[in-house]
């Protein structure tokens, strides 16, 4: 079996094209070079923006599965859609379930929830992709499989609900420093982190998996937990104490510094529980032992504070959240104030 993946080297697709590799399949990576492939991957170098390019380094060649995990926009979908109709059995888009409807309107979601997330632009394009691969499904055959990963992470990074644009780190170490960490809302919506060894067993399942034509799964852990307890973990494992600042969602949405309205009113303040039995029946894997928070964040940690080269300090949002507990701290004075 042959796959052909563009880019390859990242949080969720590294651990799928390893896995692909351990179980005999012929991997192709496809990218501009920049990260390490998986060892036994064929690499080709090529922008794939370039498809003059990368048409004559495919050549003739065909694949069972082709899966592209960056694609963002519709203009990117249709670039595939024309490099690889005629060259795959299978096209895998990655979209994104922060594209469920926020406010989610029921739990557990299945794949039935409608798409409609109002606050965030890359959930909205996630779903007119899909909609436009199963457009071009229904009318031209072209074979696309879609999956909707949730939060998914690996050794490399820890979820957090709240970050600035160097990522998690900051947040660690303002937490080894006793200061306090910015947490929206109450800290306790529930959410699902789901490590990048447990997406890539059914995602590999899908692959090359004729069932799964014209239909889309999403691909997460069976746990949730609230932030509040996910922040307890880690402060834990880092043997400091969890000093919360609570601060109202939408508050963080007015931020033009960062996008918190999508990232949070569209995703992290909403209470998720996923029902994944689509695509457990779609590849015959029956549920695994999903791996919980608590020992995937403690390997994250260990991992983070082993490697110096993961930890990028983040001033800028080191000062954001300073000025975020001065705010909060003075509106609760305003208040007390007799009149």
């Amino acid at each position: 079996m042959k796959a052909l993946f563009i880019g390859g080297t990242g949080t969720i697709s590294t651990s799928v094209v390893k896995r692909l590799l351990s179980q005999g399949w012929e991997v192709t990576l496809l990218n501009r070079g920049t990260h390490a492939a998986p060892e036994g991957a064929r690499v080709l170098i090529a922008d794939v923006n370039d498809e003059a390019r990368v048409l004559e380094l495919l050549g003739g060649e065909t694949f069972d599965t082709v899966a592209d995990f960056i694609v963002f926009t519709p203009e990117q979908a249709a670039r595939d859609v024309r490099l690889f109709a005629g060259k795959t059995k299978q096209y895998i888009f990655i979209s994104s379930a922060s594209a469920y409807q926020k406010p989610v309107p029921a739990l557990p979601i299945t794949e039935e929830t409608p798409l409609i997330n109002p606050y965030w632009e890359y959930s909205r394009n996630k779903a007119k992709i899909e909609e436009m691969l199963l457009t071009e499904y229904k009318q031209n055959g072209f074979p696309v499989t879609i999956v909707r990963p949730s939060h998914t992470y690996c050794e490399r990074g820890l979820p957090v609900q709240i970050h600035g644009d160097q990522g998690e780190w900051q947040v660690l170490k303002r937490m080894l420093e006793g200061k306090t960490v910015p947490v929206a809302a109450d800290g306790e919506t529930l959410w699902t982190m789901t490590t990048s060894e447990d997406f890539a067993i059914y995602f590999c399942g899908l692959c090359g998996n004729s069932q799964a034509i014209g239909e889309a799964y999403h691909i997460t852990s069976d746990e949730s937990i609230p932030w509040n307890e996910a922040y307890r973990i880690i402060a834990e494992h880092l043997g400091v104490e969890f000093k919360p600042c609570y601060v109202p969602a939408h508050l963080l949405a007015r931020v033009r510094q960062y996008d918190y309205n999508g990232a949070l009113l569209g995703d992290k303040t909403n209470s998720v529980i996923f029902d994944n039995s689509k695509v457990m029946c779609a590849t015959g894997i029956p549920p695994i032992h999903f791996t919980p928070y608590r020992e995937g964040a403690k390997r994250s940690i260990d991992y983070v504070l082993s490697h110096p080269e993961l930890q990028k300090e983040d001033p800028a949002f080191d000062a954001f959240c300073d000025r975020v507990e001065a705010a909060m701290n003075a509106a609760a004075e305003l208040l007390l104030e007799e009149k």
